[in-house]
């Protein structure tokens, strides 16, 4: 069996799609799907049912993927350990973290990851929690840092810090410097995110505990275009100190605190609970939590 048939097929089987793998890939999609039907025709079976949306896996095709995958891990764990030989640990890790700490982490990271960890490469890429959770279930991501993960079978997650959320308004808007508390959040205009951001999920499900349900003035999922929105005075933002630091001009905005009770987001690290971390995605993970922790918890010494 081909090993690079094989990655082939699992990278397709777990993207659901011939087009997306050919991307991730760069291989031409008709030598990718003759790459696969190679394998099907070595294995004498139809690994993958193909119709207008993609692909699914056959009977079949699932016990290929759930040894595909363990087979590549070995294959990846074997260079790793060669490598350590001669004192090093080399590999690619994907890395996904939210738009509101990417900005603030990325550079930290790579310096520190290419003191520690020179021979490795790291992609980082940003995205929204609950996609992030899907691309690390679906091998596109190895750690990702979320925002009010569900808890799932398929990902292992360590909480890292709790970070306080603030109403964010425009200087000349807030005569007020004052906490507010989370019913009154409930009058506010607010320009939000849509749903599932874990944001949007957050202050619809506390408000709803109080009997309550947020006034939108806009939906948009760019944290930096919400708040250029709030400092055109189109509403109010729903944010921590770290988004508008990263993304905003803080000297434009208040941020008053949301009390009674007070308005928490919870910030996990999280792997795939389907496939072991390598040595290098170990090695990687204690440097991606160190240094968020570092950067993001005043608390933390």
């Amino acid at each position: 069996m081909d090993l690079k048939q094989l990655e082939y097929f699992v990278r397709v089987a777990e993207l659901g799609s011939f087009t997306k793998a050919s991307i991730a890939l760069n291989i031409a999609q008709p030598a990718l799907s003759r790459q696969v039907r190679m394998l099907e025709v070595e294995l004498r079976q139809n690994l993958l049912i193909r119709n207008g949306r993609g692909v699914t896996t056959t009977e079949a095709g699932k016990l290929l993927l759930e040894h595909g995958l363990g087979i590549l891990h070995q294959v990846e764990r074997t260079r790793e350990e060669l490598t350590r030989v001669r004192g090093a640990l080399a590999g690619r890790v994907a890395l996904g973290l939210p738009p509101s700490l990417s900005r603030l982490l990325t550079v930290p990271l790579t310096r520190e990851i290419r003191a520690r960890l020179p021979e490795a490469s790291l992609s980082i890429s940003e995205g929204l929690s609950v996609t992030m959770q899907e691309s690390l279930v679906a091998g596109r991501l190895d750690i990702a840092l979320l925002y009010n993960a569900p808890p799932s079978a398929d990902t292992d997650t360590t909480p890292l810090l709790e970070e306080d959320l603030f109403l964010i308004q425009r200087d000349a808007d807030s005569p007020s410097r004052a906490p507010i508390p989370l019913r009154e959040l409930a009058g506010q205009a607010l320009v939000i995110p849509s749903r599932p951001h874990s944001i949007r999920m957050l202050v619809e499900t506390e408000l709803s505990n109080l009997g309550l349900h947020p006034r939108i003035a806009m939906e948009i999922d760019s944290i930096s275009a919400i708040l250029d929105l709030v400092a055109d005075g189109a509403g109010s933002a729903v944010l921590s100190r770290h988004a508008v630091k990263a993304l905003g001009q803080p000297a434009c905005f208040v941020a008053r605190a949301i009390v009674e009770p007070r308005l928490r987001s919870k910030l996990a690290i999280a792997v795939s609970s389907r496939r072991p971390n390598t040595l290098t995605q170990q090695s990687m993970l204690e440097v991606v939590r160190e240094t968020a922790a570092r950067l993001l918890d005043p608390g933390h010494s």
